[in-house]
């Protein structure tokens, strides 16, 4: 954000202030925040916890199953006759390909510590490196699979080269707000060391959880059973990572949101109104009560989100294609109805009152509704350019992955490059969450109460609310544009 924020934008935002400082509403439902953090708490979404803990009981064993009948010796547990006769052979061990998978989950660690470690210094350089560079990125490793034959890879990739390259340009004029948020939230992170531990601790968790993984996947790859059955193996087991990085991510994101939520509420982390060990009521409450809450909500956020993103990119470039627009249209109404019930800003409810997930979803899409913070949000692009940065992550863990892979297996490079490319994500993501936790938690305040943001940093509280203004004005524009386009068509004989 530039430096052209009017003088004149300040003093109608202070009055703003001031009018909700004297809101009863207000100070009522501040002092709700207050007391809910301290009470007892209720498990909540039991049935999603009960889920995710047999899932990964059941997937455990099945991972430890197909690790172990490759492992030093071919079809250790006779699981081959159950394939003999259908599907292709291939003679592989276990620790064969194990390494491969290490060589993507240090990758992914070293970005992950190396993100956090440059937090407080380059954090903004390394933002504006991954926007830039993902598209190029995405069409080299296009380029390296058509070379390798690999058409439909080949294919994909440069298909996400475009749509990269088009979301940027589609947001460019978003991306200086977007860094200034993304500035304040690392900002507020880097002034709470103790929560950025508990982000390393959980990349050990993670990584800890990936050696089972990795042994399981690095089984599948060594199996004899076909490629289409290696492939649904992987998919599966994919897929249940995802989950697992996915809530794991969520964990951090509601205790680092629930810290500079705690922060920005009572005046620092020294004031005589903040609990005590708040930062271990934090993280206890997120691994017990709300523990289900996050379960279930991380198996719908991620893709709702990011699918909400790439709509609103496209539909501001449409132009007059009313057509095109009508159809767009259809598809925005029905992702923001879900977005209703699935927002990441429902962890900062999780971690401050303890209320199920999607209690949680609509209370903070209904606050930014009757705020109007909500067209702020939406003008906002920093959780996409975040997610691009993650994105980098695993695209370098799986080329190291895949370069290793090459030069011993070739034809299994895929497989393993694919799989080591999700390990990465979900490493470097769990260093990213900490600047995605504290971003929502800005948002939850600046909606809940902007004094709270004014009263951290009134350079800030000023910039997000001359953009709020012109985003509502800019609303109010269409809308009558829209109106009056209507009017005129009912007006002209057919």
């Amino acid at each position: 954000m530039n430096d052209s924020l009017s003088s004149s934008s300040y003093n109608s935002a202070s009055i703003s202030v001031a009018e909700q400082d004297v809101d009863p509403i207000r100070r009522s439902t501040n002092s709700t925040y207050a007391l809910s953090f301290e009470q007892s708490r209720h498990w909540r979404d039991v049935f999603w916890l009960a889920v995710f803990i047999v899932h990964l009981g059941g997937l455990g064993l099945l991972l430890v199953v197909l690790g172990l009948n490759r492992f030093k010796k071919n079809d250790r547990l006779n699981i081959d006759r159950y394939t003999y006769g259908f599907l292709g052979h291939h003679h592989g061990l276990t620790e064969y390909y194990w390494p491969l998978y290490a060589v993507a989950a240090g990758a992914g660690t070293v970005l992950g510590w190396t993100w956090l470690l440059l937090l407080g210094s380059q954090a903004n350089h390394m933002m504006k490196v991954s926007v830039h560079i993902l598209t190029t990125y995405l069409a080299v490793i296009s380029v390296l699979c058509f070379w390798a034959t690999q058409f439909f890879w080949g294919i994909t990739f440069a298909i996400g080269a475009v749509i990269q390259f088009l979301y940027v340009i589609s947001v460019i004029d978003r991306l200086p707000f977007s860094m200034l948020v993304l500035q304040k939230a690392v900002k507020m992170a880097w002034s709470l060391p103790k929560v950025m531990c508990v982000a390393y601790a959980f990349i050990l968790v993670m990584l800890s959880w990936m050696v089972l993984w990795s042994f399981g996947a690095a089984g599948v790859v060594a199996s004899s059973i076909g490629d289409s059955g290696r492939w649904w193996l992987l998919v599966v087991l994919s897929i249940s990572l995802f989950w697992t990085g996915a809530v794991l991510c969520n964990t951090v994101h509601v205790i680092v949101s629930g810290m500079v939520f705690l922060v920005l509420f009572h005046g620092g982390q020294e004031t005589a109104s903040m609990p005590p060990n708040s930062l271990m009521k934090s993280l206890r409450y997120a691994v017990t009560t709300s523990f289900g809450s996050i379960c279930y909500g991380s198996l719908f956020t991620a893709a709702i989100r990011t699918l909400r993103w790439e709509i609103r990119g496209f539909r501001a470039k449409i132009g007059n294609n009313e057509c095109l627009l009508c159809c767009i249209d259809f598809l925005f109404h029905l992702v923001e109805t879900l977005v209703r019930f699935f927002n990441k800003y429902a962890y900062v409810q999780i971690a401050v009152s303890g209320k199920s997930f999607n209690h949680s979803a609509r209370d903070a899409w209904e606050l930014f509704q009757s705020t109007g913070v909500e067209a702020l949000i939406a003008y906002d692009c920093s959780g996409a350019v975040l997610l691009m940065g993650t994105v980098l992550g695993g695209l370098i863990a799986g080329t190291c992955a895949g370069a290793w892979t090459w030069l011993r297996s070739s034809d299994r490079v895929l497989m393993v490059g694919s799989t080591s490319m999700l390990m990465g994500m979900v490493l470097v993501g769990l260093a990213m969450v900490v600047v995605e936790g504290a971003v929502t938690a800005l948002y939850i305040c600046f909606a809940l109460d902007p004094l709270l943001i004014h009263r951290w940093d009134a350079e800030f509280f000023n910039q997000m609310s001359e953009m709020l203004h012109q985003r509502l004005q800019h609303r109010s524009a269409r809308g009558r544009q829209v109106l009056t386009h209507n009017t005129l068509d009912t007006h002209i004989p057919n």
